[in-house]
């Protein structure tokens, strides 16, 4: 009987680890989606909308930029380079957040 309290207990153990780990994953999820909404929303602010175009248009940023993002991945997310860019992102979009709830 006493196996299975410890069995029960460290069932419930795993259950609530996962479930925290769950809920993590869901606000990292939420501050990123806020940061993505954000972002967009602020491109086609009229401060910066000129800016931005001219940005489009410059060839050798966007190649830069490529570049840039052909050191990401989304397959390999043990990555170190891909895990810090995740977290500077999702800490932007928490603090963002914060700001805007």
């Amino acid at each position: 009987m006493k196996k299975i309290g410890l069995a029960v207990a460290f069932f419930g153990l795993l259950v609530s680890g996962s479930a925290a780990a769950q809920y993590s994953a869901q606000n990292d999820a939420k501050y990123i989606a806020t940061l993505k909404a954000v972002v967009n929303y602020k491109i086609d602010d009229q401060e910066n909308i000129r800016d931005i175009e001219a940005l489009r248009q410059n060839r050798q940023f966007n190649e830069k930029l490529q570049r840039m993002l052909d050191k990401l991945s989304n397959e390999r997310t043990k990555d170190a380079k891909n895990r810090r860019v995740l977290k500077v992102l999702e800490q932007a979009g928490e603090e963002i957040y914060k700001i805007l709830d």
